[in-house]
């Protein structure tokens, strides 16, 4: 039986976890490559459920009433109750690197290549440009505005104009009651903040984190592609509190907070897998075939619906447990 593995539990034990870096206890290598979904096989099963038609995506996001999807510049707007009818989309000036729900309903694009975050509202379609030069990675809503990840320089913007420095790559925001957590895919560490844009002991995530998401209770869930593995972090204070084996090269993440379920592509096999969090450790409860490069997933908390998106272009799937 697979069991959990024991995991540094503080900042101050992280460096005897293996070799490190010369400059950086974070960084495993002197050399910093972030992990990326395998390339997937032809010809496996199947895929599990309904695919319709979609050029390749490896963006979703889900809010009420509306699947998002991205190809190249292009965001797409269905409606999950009628995914027959043509999708409404946004065109932006460049792909975006993440998709982001709201609070308030709208869709924040992270668009590095222009210089800015657009902020998409989904009932009008429209598209308001917000200018944050550096090339953002990923925005994230928090209390007072948002948060935004720079690549040049690799920094975080936190509303009130406080910055938090000093990241490789800081490609994953997430937020756990009001406070952002930095997921960055090259020292493969999760870093919280203060509101003043302070870190905070960071921990190691792996041996190549590439998503990252929130759940109810307060913790910080991982994907280590690179270690095949389900990450779990408890956030006051930081620990790693589960570290699950996930074989197939995983990727893709979403979370449904009403199950308890982390959803994970596995871009080795084209699977999607569904995983019970809310015990001690992680339970495999779902899986079924995909379409080829799932490289995306997002789930629909009020039905349980899980759509995956293929990179490759061979379709949008439709998974009900």
């Amino acid at each position: 039986m697979r069991r959990l593995v024991a995991a540094c539990l503080t900042a101050t034990v992280l460096t005897g976890c293996g070799s490190v870096g010369a400059e950086d206890p974070l960084q495993v290598t002197d050399t910093l490559v972030a992990a990326a979904p395998a390339q997937s096989p032809a010809g496996t099963a199947a895929p599990a459920g309904p695919v319709l038609p979609a050029p390749p995506s490896a963006l979703t996001a889900f809010l009420p009433g509306t699947l998002a999807t991205a190809s190249g510049s292009t965001v797409s707007l269905r409606d999950p109750r009628d995914l027959a009818r043509p999708p409404r989309t946004v065109e932006l000036p460049a792909p975006p690197a993440t998709l982001r729900p709201t609070p308030e309903g709208d869709l924040l694009a992270a668009v590095p290549d222009a210089d800015l975050v657009a902020r998409i509202d989904p009932a009008s379609g429209t598209a308001e440009r917000l200018p944050y030069p550096g090339g953002p990675l990923d925005a994230i809503a928090v209390p007072g505005g948002l948060a935004v990840a720079l690549s040049h320089p690799a920094e975080v913007l936190l509303p009130g104009g406080a910055r938090a420095t000093g990241f490789s790559r800081p490609a994953e925001l997430v937020a756990v009651d009001g406070q952002v957590h930095v997921l960055d895919t090259l020292t493969t560490s999760l870093t919280p903040l203060d509101a003043d844009g302070e870190k905070e002991a960071a921990l190691r995530a792996g041996a190549g984190a590439t998503r990252a998401v929130a759940d109810r209770y307060g913790r910080v869930l991982s994907v280590d592609t690179r270690g095949e593995a389900l990450l779990a972090f408890a956030t006051e204070p930081l620990i790693m509190k589960q570290r699950y084996p996930v074989p197939g090269a995983p990727f893709g993440l979403a979370y449904d907070p009403v199950r308890d379920l982390a959803w994970i592509t596995l871009t080795g096999s084209n699977e999607l897998v569904g995983y019970d969090v809310a015990g001690g450790e992680p339970r495999e409860v779902h899986r079924v075939p995909t379409v080829r490069q799932p490289d995306s997933a997002t789930v629909d908390p009020a039905t349980g619906a899980v759509y995956v998106a293929s990179a490759a272009g061979a379709g949008l799937q439709v998974v009900t447990p």
